[in-house]
Order: C-alpha cells, then structure tokens, then sequence
C-alpha cells in the first residue's frame, strides 16, 4: 500500500535496493533548513529523464540533459538544490551547474557526466557553488535510506513533503517504486512537474524505462495546473536497479500491467498532491470533460476552465458562479461548438444543459457543492468519445501574498 500525502511516516516509504539518499543545511538561501540534497544509483542501474519545454531552460536542466546523453546512461549521482533555479544566469550559469556536478565526481571517483545536477528556487541569481561544495563531503558521508528527509530537502513554497511508495507483486515476486516530487507553485508542468525522482528496484531497459516515463508522465504531471506557468527548471527522472532480480518488459504482458498500473498510479497520486499542497489553495479541483471529438479538444476545454483566474476566485470564496464555467467553456476556441448540447455538472448537480441553466439546478444545490473542499466540475461536449482529466486549485489571496513576498 502507497503513502498518503498529509501522513507521511519514514516508515511508509520502502527502501528501493541499489539507492541511497542524504539530505544536508548547506544555507544556499535560508539558514536550518534541508536544501541540498544528493542521490546515489548503483551501477548498472539506468536511468530516463524528461525535461521542461521553457525556452528559458534552466543551466542545470541543459547539464543534466547532456549528461544523461553523454554518460550513456550510465548515472551514478543526481545533485539538487533549493533556494536557488540558476536560471536566466547565462553562460555563468552553466559553469557552476557543471562545477557543482565536477565536485560530487571527484569525491566519489565518478566521470563527471555521471551526475546530473537539479535546482529550484529563485530565478536569476548566481549559484553559490562555494556553499554546494561545503555540503557535498556531509552529503555523501549522510549517504542512506532516510527518504522523507530527501523528499523535505527538495521543498521550496511546499507545507509539506510529496512522497509515495508501493510494493508492487509480480506474480508473486516483489519490487518497490518510491517517489517524491516538490511543486505549489508555478505548476503546468507541460512535460513533468518541478522536481520529480522515481525509483524502482525492477531491471527495465534505458528504452522502456523512458517509454513508460514518458507515458506517465503524460497521464499525471502534464495533467495538473496551479497558475499555467510553466517552471524554468522541470525534471522527472525515473531509475530502474534492477537489484530485485525481477525484470520488466513488454514481452510479459501480465507483469509489465501489474508494474505499470502502479506505476501510473504512484506517479499520478504525487501529481495530485503538488495540487493539493499548491501555493495558498483550500480547493483540490476535478475538471472532467467528457464526449470530447479528440484529446485535444477535451484538454483545450479542461485548461480553459482550470486557469480561468475568474473561475479559480469563484471557487476560492465557494461561490457557485456558473457563468464563468460556461464562459470558460465557450472561449475554449473549439471549432463548430453546438453549445445546445453541452451539459455542465457541479458534483452530482447538473448546472446547465441545452444551452442554459438546468430546471433542475438550484441555488442551493450549487452551494452545497462549492462548499466542499474537493470539488468536481464535468462537463459534458457530446461531440465524440474522447475523455480527459486535468487536476488544479483555486486561486486565493494567499497565493498572491506568498508570491508578492516570495524572494524576501
């Protein structure tokens, strides 16, 4: 059974053999706080990644990229700090991502491109590369299986810590996926989430394992959005051990299905609860379009409606304020809309149908359903098969005051 996202004990989180983890003070930006954190595979094991699409990629995304690439898949070690992006830094940037990467190397006799180096904080500063190298010697001698300190190490606007395991049973063969991820704001991922770190004890070739990444990644990190912006620095990376002696591929259908239905489950459970700990949020929203011509389509109208700043307030003060979900709905930009055959649910309750408002809707009833603190918008195109969900907040003026003081 996986962890839940507001009762994370250490003992929750399974030990993934042929991984170890340290998290460290190294005072990057703040003073008593975990912010450097290192992670060591073993070898043999490999290792997939996927990469924010902002064209404004971080110094270390653009490193780790090359040394996924030039390591052969053959990483060792991946460094990440918070409290500061090294994004927007330029060429400066990029010589301290690859120092802070050359200093993990020689202290543990790897090939610099065996180690991958992640960041997350303020953008447009310069890298503090001398306070990285004074944490790196407590980092690998801290080396061990403390997975709740490494998913606390990881934060930066988080409450809490994102981290959820499971033991998968393979047919009677056991193999354990572990993950944590950090995220609150910022968030539409648009290929992963802030920071994500997966591990499994299975053997899955580099191919697959990237494959799979990317198959769920697509199904729950580029299913969630607290504010549309996508972050600078996005990463998932996901390492397979092998050191459980259970090896999966597409050959076995029965247990590639196992791994892979709990993987996509794992990974979609952590992608909800960078929504449910988004930055000053009190709702955790459902967008559910359904009889959509296409995905696209259907995304198109989730997205509309999920980063609608009006339809966002409206859900932070629980007003049932309909109008803006069929506003949102409408400017979506799908072609040919017969709005005469679109419903529109609250919950159970059913807003709007045939164009306007349901004769059964009541004030009451809408009401009712905004109150509550997980909400569930449907609606309902009647245009073709298709069905896609999108996860995502409302919008508070917490949100504003913990971004408006953001870099203070």
């Amino acid at each position: 059974m996986s962890s839940t996202a507001s009762t994370i004990k250490a003992e929750d989180l399974y030990r993934v053999e042929g991984i170890r983890v340290a998290a460290v003070e190294s005072g990057i930006r703040y003073k008593s706080r975990l912010d450097l954190v290192l992670m060591e595979i073993a070898p043999g094991s490999t290792v997939a990644g996927v990469f924010t699409r902002n064209a404004f990629c971080a110094a270390p995304v653009q490193i780790a990229r090359k040394h996924l690439v030039d390591s052969g898949g053959d990483v060792r070690y991946l460094l990440i700090n918070t409290g500061n992006a090294n994004a927007g830094t330029g060429q400066k940037g990029l010589d301290d991502a690859l120092s802070s990467c050359t200093l993990v190397a020689k202290a543990a006799s790897v090939d610099v491109s065996a180690v991958l180096p992640f960041s997350t904080g303020v953008i447009g500063e310069n890298l503090p590369v001398d306070k990285i190298a004074a944490g790196v010697p407590s980092a690998l001698a801290a080396l061990g299986h403390d997975w709740l300190s490494a998913a606390k190490g990881i934060m930066t606007t988080d409450t809490r810590p994102k981290a959820r395991s499971v033991i998968v049973d393979c047919n009677g063969r056991k193999v354990v996926i572990t993950g944590i991820a950090k995220g609150a704001g910022m968030i539409k991922p648009n290929m992963a989430t802030l920071l994500s770190f997966v591990f499994t004890d299975a053997g899955i070739a580099q191919p697959l394992l990237q494959k799979m990444l990317n198959s769920v990644v697509d199904q729950s990190f580029n299913r969630i959005t607290v504010d549309g912006d996508t972050s600078t620095n996005d990463c998932c990376v996901m390492t397979a051990t092998g050191k459980s002696d259970v090896m999966i591929s597409e050959a076995d259908d029965a247990v590639f299905t196992l791994f892979d239905a709990a993987l996509q489950d794992l990974v979609r459970e952590l992608a909800k609860d960078i929504i449910r700990d988004a930055e000053g949020a009190k709702k955790f929203v459902t967008v559910d379009i359904q009889g959509g011509a296409d995905t696209a389509e259907c995304l198109k109208v989730a997205y509309a409606i999920a980063e609608s700043p009006l339809v966002k307030t409206a859900l932070s003060a629980s007003d049932p304020n309909w109008g803006r979900i069929l506003a949102a709905v409408g400017r979506a930009g799908l072609k040919d809309l017969d709005v005469s055959r679109i419903s529109v649910y609250l919950g159970s309750v059913c807003i709007a149908e045939n164009g306007t408002r349901s004769t059964t809707y009541s004030e009451e009833l809408g009401q009712a359903e905004m109150n509550k603190s997980a909400i569930e918008i449907t609606v309902k195109l009647a245009r073709g098969d298709a069905r896609e969900t999108v996860w995502t907040s409302d919008l508070s003026e917490d949100y504003v005051r913990i971004n408006a003081s953001y870099r203070s």
